[in-house]
């Protein structure tokens, strides 16, 4: 499949509505939510905006893909991981557009020896030698391992990593696009 970038014009609201948004995000203006009312869709869509290769790079099947990647990898990382974010501004920025443009930072950039997660997921990462020696193969367990994969690649089956792809499930289910293939990275070295 060859990779090619969408025009500037068109936006990642042409794939992720405010109604689809809110349905994959149906609890986070819950009262138990300590991030209630943050997380907003125009706040995710001037985020994802500012990176311009951001579910812009090849066809619709892979948009949709990245956006669901992205989507389940922030959700487990902003799920029940025990802190009060929003009420120490030492740990996050109180502005929700800057709090997503992290994440999308994360997402778009490289850390040697690690690809970007964004190359990763439209396939403009291809796996060296050493890659598939450490079962390093395309697909959405690289990029958990890309994120967290000293904690939680190369142990079998790990609930985190479960959870992970229950979220990237769900939104690709939302999405109406297939998984693509090597969704988990139970066998998967980690980088170093």
């Amino acid at each position: 499949m060859l990779a090619f970038t969408i025009a500037a014009s068109a936006q990642v609201t042409s794939l992720v509505s405010r109604a689809l948004f809110n349905q994959m995000f149906k609890h986070r203006n819950d009262a138990g939510c300590a991030a209630r009312g943050f997380y907003t869709y125009d706040a995710f869509v001037a985020a994802a905006n500012s990176f311009g290769g951001f579910a812009r790079t090849g066809d619709t099947n892979a948009r949709k893909r990245e956006i669901a990647a992205f989507l389940a990898q922030t959700s487990h990382e902003t799920t029940g991981i025990g802190a009060n974010l929003l009420g120490n501004p030492d740990l996050v920025a109180t502005d929700p557009t800057i709090s997503f443009k992290t994440a999308f930072w994360l997402w778009m950039t490289p850390q040697s020896p690690k690809p970007s997660c964004h190359d990763v997921i439209t396939r403009r990462w291809q796996p060296s030698s050493a890659d598939r020696a450490a079962g390093r193969l395309p697909g959405f367990s690289v990029i958990t391992n890309i994120i967290n994969g000293g904690l939680e690649c190369d142990r079998g089956p790990d609930a985190r990593v479960a959870d992970r792809i229950g979220f990237y499930k769900r939104y690709c289910d939302i999405l109406r696009v297939g998984y693509g293939p090597n969704l988990d990275c139970y066998n998967q070295r980690p980088y170093t």
